[in-house]
């Protein structure tokens, strides 16, 4: 039986101020709140709300037949809950319907899987922080993976695995399959209980990029247009992996293009054709693994290259990514909120991505930046600023060894404190029956 995994992907930058060499060491807020709130507010009203509304629909129409996963960052989580919380409870809603799984993903949506010296423990960090926010907000543990822009390698994936994640997705990106097909269930190389979803990108793009597009040779596509190619396709073919971002629906394809009632027809339609749908976490349940999959370089869903050049393949990106990760194990170690707070937001991917100088077939919304160099200034004075004030926590001639041994050595009492607190709290109700009898 051939069977859909339907992914969505929630996650709004933290827009940036312009920020002046000057205002380094006087100006410690770094963030253009007005856009911040005026670009989640009409994301939420044009797609987010919409498309979660229709989801719910589908889940409730169809008995259960119908499934779907979301991954959600931690920074955009945080801007629903400031300016759009009717999302927050759509999501809860979809979730309480039993046919939306929950994926986990770094907080801040940044590339701290890429880090030098500390990328896994940055990483650990993120994630657990993402997982804690969805069980407080969902009440739901997610148990598979996706990174930042499905970024993966082998040696992510060790990190993933170390974590106790049963899976993860990424990218079926050509250059590392070759011949292989991405309609089949994978595990690492490295560590075969590792299960890898790999993203149809022509099936997922026809609806998130080519959807609306009168010139696209497709046009216009209707739903059971769509399951005839799945169901068409060779008879081996299993799994359908279709990945986007949820702004696909209502901002990318707009409403008008009627793309809401497409993704509304897809079950009836997939049903008439014995092609069914699956949660990530079902699929690596059900299905075994055909084979070990090797990704020696980092991969991703971005640009033709599907690698990490968009942020990462000029001096630029790499020096101001090399100077923010530098500093990474002292922002950790000051305990600070809003330097942990700024931290995340800097964290962003979308920070080093208006940096590219990568010419795209698409061009790029670089919003207040007029040129990556632009862009790269901006980001450095606030960097600038940011390392002053984590060097004012915690200077720079202190060693971080000696920091470390006192952090554990408070830890190690913390958790003395915790179970000498349980004990007496065991005594006290064991007193209590003898009192009693007195």
């Amino acid at each position: 039986m051939k069977t859909i995994c339907l992914y969505f992907e929630i996650h709004q930058i933290i827009h940036l101020k312009r920020y002046r060499f000057f205002d380094i060491g006087t100006d410690h807020y770094y963030y253009d709140d007005y856009a911040n709130e005026t670009s989640i507010t009409q994301i939420a009203n044009n797609s987010y709300i919409p498309a979660l509304k229709t989801l719910i629909e589908m889940a409730k129409d169809n008995d259960g037949a119908f499934k779907v996963a979301l991954s959600m960052s931690g920074v955009g989580l945080e801007q629903l809950e400031r300016y759009a919380p009717q999302v927050i409870d759509l999501i809860r809603e979809l979730g309480d319907t039993g046919c939306c799984e929950f994926l986990a993903e770094p907080y801040s949506h940044g590339l701290s899987s890429l880090a030098p010296d500390g990328g896994e423990e940055f990483l650990r960090d993120e994630t657990k922080r993402l997982v804690d926010k969805v069980n407080l907000l969902f009440g739901k543990k997610p148990k598979v993976f996706r990174n930042s822009s499905l970024i993966y390698d082998d040696e992510i994936g060790q990190m993933i695995a170390g974590m106790g994640f049963k899976g993860v997705l990424t990218e079926g990106a050509k250059h590392i399959l070759g011949w292989k097909s991405p309609h089949y269930l994978y595990h690492s190389e490295m560590n075969p209980d590792l299960k890898i979803l790999l993203r149809d990108f022509k099936l997922s793009d026809d609806i998130s990029l080519r959807f609306s597009n009168p010139a696209w040779e497709s046009y216009p596509l209707m739903a059971d247009t769509y399951m005839d190619w799945i169901a068409q396709s060779p008879e081996e073919d299993g799994i359908f992996n279709i990945f986007m971002e949820l702004a696909a629906l209502g901002i990318y394809q707009p409403l008008s293009s009627n793309i809401l009632e497409f993704i509304k027809a897809l079950p009836q339609c997939a049903a008439q054709r014995g092609i069914g749908f699956a949660t990530p976490i079902e699929i690596i349940k059900n299905c075994k693994s055909v084979a070990g999959l090797e990704v020696p370089y980092p991969m991703s869903w971005t640009d033709e290259e599907r690698d990490i050049s968009c942020w990462l393949g000029n001096v630029m990106q790499r020096e101001a990514f090399a100077k923010l990760y530098s500093i990474g194990q002292r922002v950790h170690l000051s305990g600070d909120r809003h330097l942990l707070q700024d931290w995340d937001y800097l964290q962003a991917s979308n920070n080093f991505r208006f940096m590219t100088t990568k010419n795209n077939a698409v061009s790029m919304d670089r919003g207040i930046y007029e040129s990556p160099y632009d862009a790269f200034t901006n980001y450095m004075n606030i960097l600038g600023d940011f390392m002053m004030r984590v060097n004012w926590a915690l200077p720079q001639d202190m060693d971080i060894e000696e920091i470390n041994a006192f952090q554990t050595t408070i830890s190690n009492q913390d958790k003395k404190i915790q179970s000498l607190e349980k004990q007496v709290a065991r005594l006290k109700s064991a007193m209590k029956p003898a009192k009693a009898k007195k």
